[in-house]
């Protein structure tokens, strides 16, 4: 179910700029900012105010159906929940961005629960460092 129909059974109200917000979330077909999202809304809404963005962002947080992530680059970016859970490898050299799967750290949470007594929620989550063409890079330029 998209976020438009969850809102609308919830009883809040579908304003045109707020179904521009969705509609923006649910197209874009990789994580995106509040900004990217208020420039596809202002295109076709000029009227259209950022904090109007910021606020049903904030609802979407809210009422679990987006997450927000952050990828290092000071940019905090939106996905909405129901396109499923997945984790990012971000290189800090070329900030190429890896996508994997939600299993690749059941291990981690896993130990950490057995360790600590502590129920990890991995829902998204940046994992920084370099990845093996900047590993590569680097070791190349130690050798010279």
């Amino acid at each position: 179910m998209s976020c438009g129909q969850i809102l609308r059974e919830l009883g809040y109200r579908l304003t045109p700029q707020r179904m521009m917000v969705v509609e923006a979330l649910h197209s874009a077909d990789k994580h995106i900012s509040a900004e990217e999202i208020y420039a596809q809304v202002q295109a076709r809404y000029p009227y259209a105010n950022i904090s109007t963005v910021y606020r049903t962002l904030d609802l979407l947080k809210e009422l679990g159906l987006v997450v927000e992530i952050s990828m290092g680059d000071d940019r905090v970016r939106f996905h909405p929940v129901d396109r499923g859970h997945h984790h990012h490898l971000v290189c800090r050299s070329c900030r190429k961005v890896v996508d994997i799967p939600e299993t690749a750290l059941t291990p981690l949470a896993e130990g950490l629960g057995r360790e600590y007594g502590f129920k990890v929620e991995l829902q998204h989550m940046a994992i920084f460092g370099l990845c093996a063409q900047c590993q590569r890079q680097a070791e190349r330029r130690t050798e010279d």
